[in-house]
């Protein structure tokens, strides 16, 4: 038995690319990325990516970010969400995903929102 699995929306696409970070010191490589859309209407994204960093070991993470701003629900869940929209969408997601790289190693509710992987 095929078990077809649906496409992804726009939005997982553009959060799912691999991007480097605004004052470019770290190429966030996202392996793979998990939205599941909760009961209540908010959204679990969970990333797994490889940072690279010059001249550092690359490192896996897993990364988990709770989205509970519900104004963006219908850029999740549109085949043709508005081109604006989802841009400011994707650089809110990658704005909070930088503020867990840097704060990670001092903040603990940074630490609880990310793992390394082996």
């Amino acid at each position: 038995m095929v078990v077809h699995m649906p496409a992804k929306m726009p939005a997982e696409q553009a959060l799912a690319r691999s991007y480097t970070t605004g004052d470019g010191m770290v190429r966030c490589n996202v392996d793979e990325l998990s939205v599941s859309h909760q009961p209540d209407r908010s959204v679990m994204l969970t990333y797994w990516l490889t940072a690279e960093r010059e001249g550092l070991q690359a490192e896996r993470w897993e990364f988990t970010l709770p989205w509970d701003d519900k104004s963006f629900l219908d850029v999740f869940t549109s085949p043709a969400p508005d081109p604006e929209r989802l841009q400011q969408l994707v650089y809110i997601v990658r704005t909070a995903l930088e503020e867990w790289w840097d704060t990670k190693g001092h903040n603990r509710k940074s630490a609880k929102m990310g793992r390394r992987l082996p």
